[in-house]
């Protein structure tokens, strides 16, 4: 069975995680730091810090950012749950803009038309779809214009580029970026995420807030007289400044994490050879096209997802789902929009309101892409779709 995303070990991974099994701390020990300062230094941020899932990035960055009761988040409604959970989590409320037809980001025109019926948004979060970094300098300035700060929910796009060459994640266009360890992610730690920052204050404040909320480095103490005996500080003591989570990841996580990362850029080169790959191979169909087309050789190719006119081939997706799977392979759709879901529609959102994402998801299937993906079975992919795709 063909999947559609997978993980890749070598032997490599697997002796970093024995390492730390037999020699060090199985977590808040030093391998969490060399992971963040890794991933740091590769995107070029000041800082980094490790947590337990991108999803748990998202809701501190959130909160580490203002998001709270009596303000909004924008972000995408072509996203996991997780973008817009970020929100709820911190007692806020969620809002979407439309996407754009063509990249299926958040595109600054309607993130205009959202900003305007939100006046009290805190936080934009673009998502970088599939991989594919979005315009950032527009969406950095319509959110300055609200004054609103920018998170970037860059959970498919680690080894993606802006079009000045600076990595996603260096937060150049934004105040923390977030991304995605997952298996299915570019590199995997099995569960995990980081945030980036160039913001002190807020890196600081991250790190309270992964644990408990608890002082961490040199903060200060806000009962110094509990602190200390006579003129010696109280070795015991730790302070609870504000209300945290235990959102911490392992060292045996960051060591596989470590491990992955010396092999992300032939991961990289691995998936835009085989993006290329279906792009020649379904150049000129009538009825499937990639959903995107620009920006190849800027994106981190977490995703390859084909557009499809179900109709026209008289043939429903979930019939062509099947149908591929008893080919062996696996397909899947990536995503039910936000909105549509139940939760959602409770809170009164319509997916109706968002034409191009209403429409995207109508078409939308993803096809496997991965690093272990043999030629032989991209192949077979290929050769399956266009007998059932005509």
């Amino acid at each position: 069975m063909i999947p559609y995303g997978r993980h890749f070990i070598d032997e490599d991974d697997i002796q970093a995680v024995v390492d730390v099994l037999r020699n060090g701390a199985l977590t808040q020990g030093p391998v969490i730091e060399a992971f963040e300062g890794a991933i740091a230094a590769y995107v070029g941020a000041k800082y980094a810090v490790a947590v337990s899932s991108a999803t748990a990035g998202l809701h501190l960055a959130a909160v580490a950012a203002g998001v709270g009761p009596g303000t909004a988040l924008i972000t995408s409604p072509i996203t996991f749950v997780a973008s817009a959970n970020a929100a709820l989590y911190a007692g806020a409320a969620a809002a979407f803009c439309d996407i754009d037809a063509d990249t299926i980001n958040m595109v600054a025109s309607s993130l205009f038309d959202a900003l305007r019926k939100h006046p009290n948004v805190r936080v934009v979060m673009p998502v970088h779809f599939a991989g594919l970094p979005c315009d950032m300098p527009a969406i950095r300035a319509a959110s300055d214009a609200a004054g609103a700060v920018v998170i970037e929910d860059a959970a498919h796009a680690l080894g993606a580029h802006y079009p000045d060459g600076q990595r996603v994640g260096c937060c150049a266009h934004s105040l923390m970026a977030v991304f995605s360890f997952h298996p299915v992610k570019n590199i995997a730690t099995g569960e995990g995420g980081m945030i980036t920052t160039n913001d002190e204050a807020i890196y600081r404040r991250l790190l309270r807030l992964r644990s408990h909320g608890i002082n961490k480095l040199n903060d200060s103490f806000q009962l110094p007289e509990l602190a200390t005996t006579g003129d010696l500080q109280n070795p015991w003591y730790y302070e609870m400044q504000e209300l945290g989570f235990h959102y911490r990841v392992t060292d045996l996580q960051c060591a596989l994490g470590l491990a992955q990362l010396k092999k992300l850029d032939r991961f990289l080169a691995r998936r835009t050879a085989m993006v290329r790959a279906y792009d020649q191979a379904f150049a000129g169909m009538q009825t499937l096209r990639p959903a995107q087309s620009s920006g190849r050789d800027r994106s981190g190719h977490h995703l390859y997802v084909v557009r499809i006119d179900y109709a026209a081939n008289r043939i429903s997706r979930a019939e062509l789902m099947q149908l591929l799977r008893a080919k062996q392979i696996v397909t899947q759709v990536h995503y039910i929009p936000v909105p549509a879901q139940p939760h959602y529609q409770r809170l009164g959102f319509n997916l109706g309101n968002y034409a191009n994402a209403k429409k995207y998801y109508e078409q939308a299937l993803s096809i496997p892409l991965f690093y272990g993906l043999a030629d032989a079975q991209q192949d077979l992919v290929i050769s399956a779709i266009k007998e059932l795709v005509r």
